[in-house]
Parts: structure tokens; C-alpha cells; sequence
């Protein structure tokens, strides 16, 4: 039932932001390319900083700092494309039902 009610709320979402069905997968896709353009920036920031650390005396805590940077960088990239993930899940459920919709509406109007 809650998936159900989540699965709606995501497709009226989805429906009342992106004006017509098929800018979404567009849209989709250009959220998508703007999040690993970032996720690509902060992985070249993160192997410049790890090489700077090999030239110091206290390596291991310097990498350390690094990494946690690094985690602390791409988790909100992570929440946003889980997000863009379910948005993309409720336009194909949405479109599912649609298809089957018509589908079941040409069945009946057979004799």
C-alpha cells in the first residue's frame, strides 16, 4: 500500500514538474550527465589531493582526511541519483499502466 501511495505521489510529482511524457527521459538523462560531470570533478579533486599526500611525512593521515572528504563530496551526488532513480521508476510505472490501459481498452472493445 505504501509503495502503492509513493509510486502515485511520484508520478502526479513527475506529471506536474516536466510539462509532457516524453521530456522526462530526457530530462532524466541530462540530470544524469550533470551528476557524473560532478562525481568526475570530485574524483580528479580526490587523486590530485591523494598525490600531494604521498609528498608529506604523515601520509596515512592525510590520506584519511582525503578519503572522508571524498565520502562526505559524493553522498549528496549519491542521494540525488537515488532520487533521480525512483523519479525515473514511477515515469515507467506510469507508462506501464498506460500501456496496459489501452491494451485492456482494445481487448474490450472486441467482440
Amino acid at each position: 500500500m505504501k509503495a502503492l501511495l509513493q509510486s502515485l505521489l511520484m508520478a502526479a510529482w513527475c506529471s506536474s514538474v516536466w510539462a509532457s511524457a516524453e521530456e522526462i527521459p530526457a530530462r532524466i538523462a541530462q540530470e544524469r550527465e550533470r551528476l557524473q560531470r560532478e562525481r568526475e570533478a570530485i574524483e580528479q579533486d580526490h587523486a590530485a589531493r591523494m598525490r600531494e599526500c604521498w609528498q608529506r611525512f604523515a601520509v596515512n593521515a592525510c590520506l584519511q582526511e582525503v578519503r572522508r572528504s571524498r565520502h562526505a563530496a559524493l553522498d549528496p551526488l549519491r542521494a540525488q541519483e537515488l532520487e533521480l532513480n525512483a523519479q525515473e521508476r514511477a515515469w515507467r510505472t506510469q507508462q506501464r499502466d498506460e500501456r496496459l490501459r489501452e491494451k485492456q481498452e482494445v481487448q474490450e472493445r472486441r467482440p
